[in-house]
């Protein structure tokens, strides 16, 4: 073990790592509890952030794209209503309260979510690190060998932690053979990579995906570049709508997370198909309806651009300079079709992130399930192994323990109260006089 004594280094009580939507909803209640607390009982906090500044998904960020989930449930209304933190403060705050009101709806515009989450992270700035990435989380052992806190190392510097929060968000899902490039994209970066096309309107686009982003990515173009054909290549037959029904809805309330996780492992892999329906590969009906529209609109027309490619996959892509060709393969009868396009995207989704990975040296200390999965307590902490006091605890990736919720916003406001929760009630470790620390491997 290489030592490094360092008994002054200051200690923070949460360290976050990224500054997505569910940490800046941690921020927000680290601030509140510390309102309500003696200064001697705050919580010493600070979150970092790879980016620059605060964005959430920019590439999807279209001007008539709304949010899936209700207003209400923003970053702080289901765990403190009285909140000035809360969309409803952030309308009045905008002169916009009684236009959204008499707009009758729960669902405002990505847009404008997007700038309701960046006028509550300017509100957190003094709690935030941008251009900060983490490289490496290390163990810091007292002089008993047990690991007491967490050296956070950041390319602007280590700061010492009795906890850390990881919220990573999600990262790109792609078919294994898909190789992005100037003229492959994701989905994500959608927005700009449209912008940096030269200035010629394009002719031809393949999208591949069924789910919601997939149709809304399809809308965009359609409606955007009026000479082009968009093509949509998915498996499925057609695409299928979300379930947002009431009963089925209450798969995202904060009781239901309680039920799951007490749940046996089979009724949770139960429930959670039961349910993938909800938020999984599926599409909101009213753009179901949209886009089926316009395929029959330009089949009276006598024009079709708009392409449904039903029951098909993308047999091979081959880049081009000025664009790509694809070859799509029916899988029905086995036909295949050669599509010289400007772009593919795949707009395929994401996948959690292996909180694990970014972990670095303090990764083995988290215990595993016999599937591989990380070990979750219900307040979000890691089991770790023994001899560990310091908390870890997971934003996202605890699917298998807490549900569908666990990677989505319906959960951020009462999840982000449950983990301050539990590191205010930690015993502050080495408060009261500086700790002899030993930082090891």
């Amino acid at each position: 073990m290489s030592v490094a004594r360092e008994p002054e280094v200051p200690v923070y009580d949460l360290v976050g790592i990224g500054f997505g939507p569910s940490n800046l909803a941690l921020a927000v209640a680290v601030q509140e509890h510390n309102d309500g607390v003696p200064a001697g009982e705050a919580l010493r906090a600070v979150f970092l952030e790879r980016q620059s500044a605060f964005g959430w998904h920019r590439g999807m960020l279209f001007e008539d794209a709304t949010m899936q989930v209700s207003f209400l449930k923003d970053l702080v209304t289901l765990r403190n209503p009285a909140s000035d933190f809360s969309f409803v403060s952030y309308l009045h705050q905008r002169g916009r309260l009684a236009d959204f009101v008499n707009h009758k709806t729960l669902f405002p515009l990505r847009v404008e979510f997007h700038d309701y989450l960046s006028w509550a992270a300017e509100r957190m700035s003094h709690l935030v690190a941008y251009d900060a990435e983490v490289t490496d989380v290390l163990p810091v052992h007292d002089e008993a060998g047990e690991v007491v806190c967490f050296d956070v190392v950041a390319r602007d510097g280590v700061r010492r932690a009795r906890n850390v929060v990881i919220a990573l968000g999600l990262e790109l899902s792609l078919p294994p053979e898909a190789v992005l490039s100037a003229r492959v994209w994701h989905n994500l970066d959608l927005l700009s990579r449209l912008a940096e096309l030269p200035a010629a309107e394009p002719r031809r686009f393949v999208v591949v995906g069924a789910g919601q982003s997939a149709a809304e990515v399809v809308g965009h173009l359609h409606e955007r570049y009026p000479s082009a054909e968009v093509c949509s290549v998915f498996y499925r037959y057609g695409y299928s709508p979300a379930d947002d029904s009431s009963f089925a809805n209450r798969i995202f309330d904060p009781e239901a997370v309680d039920l799951y996780y007490r749940a046996p492992a089979d009724v949770k892999r139960m429930l959670f198909d039961y349910h993938r329906n909800t938020n999984y590969s599926v599409v909101d009906i009213d753009l179901i309806d949209d886009l089926y529209r316009r395929v029959y609109r330009e089949k009276v027309l006598g024009r079709e651009r708009l392409r449904m490619l039903n029951a098909s996959r993308v047999a091979d892509v081959v880049p081009r300079e000025d664009g790509v060709t694809v070859t799509v393969e029916s899988m029905p009868t086995g036909e295949r079709q050669t599509l010289d396009a400007d772009v593919l995207i795949y707009a395929t989704g994401y996948r959690p992130v292996d909180a694990v990975k970014l972990l670095g040296t303090a990764g083995p200390l988290a215990r595993r399930t016999g599937e591989g999965l990380i070990q979750v307590d219900r307040d979000y902490r890691v089991v770790t192994e023994g001899g560990v006091r310091a908390g870890i605890y997971l934003q996202g990736g605890t699917e298998h323990a807490h549900g569908i919720t666990a990677t989505l916003l319906s959960n951020v406001a009462v999840r982000s109260g449950e983990i301050v929760r539990a590191v205010a009630a930690t015993p502050r470790i080495g408060a009261a006089k500086p700790l002899a620390l030993v930082r090891g491997a």
